[in-house]
């Protein structure tokens, strides 16, 4: 358990992870972006701050940043195609369920609507957020969203969200502020991240805020 909580410690410290990285290479990149993508267990994992710092180090001549993008996106993509399968499986069960206290059909079957108009931007865009990025696709199987139209989304996203990040890294890499200032640049990244959380969340507000006002 301690070197389980240790080596979650490191992932958030830039300096550990910069080596982390070069130690792991790149079979420990492989299966951090496949298990934050593809398993309930990663949600947790620093995705955006992983990659960017991995272009970093490639920038360095530790990795061939052409192979980094080609693995990366082949385990973004797999992941997320493995959490659609978890969820469209879970969904199967779920549609022959009874309501109950905990559970209503109707959720379901909304949930399912909505991946269909509105299921690919959404899984495009959790590409960038993180824990979205973890539930998803997990989400959009539950929701029986087409798989060919998921998967459209799925290799599109992966490949845009890992190249996107690990070349910001490998480019920015190359300023010696950046170099110097990591920590300060990883913590604008997560920020920046986590803003549409944020942004949809008093959106929401704002919206049934005016809605309330509306009907009175």
């Amino acid at each position: 358990m301690e070197s389980a909580i240790e080596f979650l410690k490191t992932l958030y410290q830039p300096e550990k992870l910069v080596e982390l990285i070069r130690s792991g290479g790149y079979v420990l990149l492989g299966v951090i972006v496949f298990a934050e993508t593809g398993l309930f267990v990663g949600f947790f994992l620093p995705g955006d701050s992983l990659l960017f710092t991995a272009g970093l180090v490639a920038s360095q001549g530790f990795f061939s940043l052409s192979y980094l993008m080609v693995l990366l996106s082949v385990m973004a993509i797999v992941g997320d195609a493995v959490g659609f399968s978890i969820g469209f499986k879970a969904g199967v069960a779920l549609y022959k369920r009874e309501d109950s206290f905990w559970f209503r059909r109707k959720h379901l079957l909304q949930a399912k609507e909505f991946y269909e108009k509105h299921g690919g931007k959404a899984i495009f865009l959790a590409r960038f957020v993180p824990f979205a990025r973890t539930f998803a696709p997990v989400v959009a199987g539950i929701g029986q969203m087409s798989y060919s139209r998921f998967a459209a989304y799925n290799v599109f996203g992966g490949i845009f969200w890992v190249c996107s990040m690990t070349s910001a890294g490998y480019y920015l890499g190359a300023i010696a502020w950046i170099r110097l200032n990591l920590e300060k640049v990883i913590l604008l990244i997560v920020l920046v991240s986590v803003m549409p959380i944020f942004i949809e969340y008093f959106r929401n507000r704002w919206k049934a805020k005016n809605e309330v006002g509306a009907s009175h």
